[in-house]
Parts: C-alpha cells; structure tokens; sequence
C-alpha cells in the first residue's frame, strides 16, 4: 500500500509540483489549500506524512495548522514548506512549533524524497 502524504499550501502551482514528485515516485499525494482544509483532510484521509506551507492566510498559519493536527495525530510527522526556509530553521526551533523538519521552496527532489523515506522509515 502505497504511503499517504498531504500538502497543504495555499499555492496551486507548489501543490501540483510537489504532488507530481511524490506520485511519480509510488507515494499517494493528497492537496489542501487552506489550513482549514488541511485539518479536515488530516482527518478524513488519515495521511502517513503532512507536508505545511507556512505562510498561508495568516502569517503563522502552518503553525496553527500544525498544532491542530498534533493535537489527535501526536506521532504523525509534518514538515514545513517555507520560502524562508534555513533562515526560519535557525531563528524559530521547528519542533516547538510541531514540525519534524523545513523544506525549502522551491523543494528539492532529492531532498523531498530522502527525507520522507527516513521519517516513515522506507
């Protein structure tokens, strides 16, 4: 069974890329454009991984995302997508925040993929 992963961001064009990668590569990728949805899709869809724009409707708006879906999915890994990416990484401690990691926009392929394999240990 293929893993799940759900991105959440609010721009169509990063959704799409992302969600190319991860198909080509044998992973199921769901899309949500909005932090509200992305809770319901967390939800229902009971992803493996959580992918989280930072930078949504409000400015915090990944972070609240995230808390939201720790708060009945504790073990469930979400990265942060972010144009800030390393320099938010250095300033603000992610895990605090609820995330297991950054990406950087645009994300890497190779990165992208390595890293979600280790976090759902592929």
């Amino acid at each position: 069974m293929p893993k799940k992963i759900l991105i959440i961001d609010d721009d169509p064009d990063i959704c799409d890329s992302i969600k190319a990668i991860l198909s080509a590569n044998g992973f199921t990728a769901i899309t949500a454009l909005s932090g509200k949805e992305g809770i319901e899709a967390a939800e229902k869809e009971k992803p493996d991984l959580i992918l989280c724009d930072m930078m949504m409707e409000r400015i915090d708006a990944g972070t609240k995302v995230a808390q939201e879906i720790k708060k009945n999915n504790p073990s469930l890994p979400i990265y942060l997508l972010s144009s800030i990416g390393q320099a938010t990484a250095v300033n603000i401690e992610v895990d605090k925040l609820g995330f297991n990691g950054v990406f950087q926009k645009p994300v890497n392929p190779d990165h992208l993929l390595s890293t979600i394999r280790k976090a759902l240990g592929m």
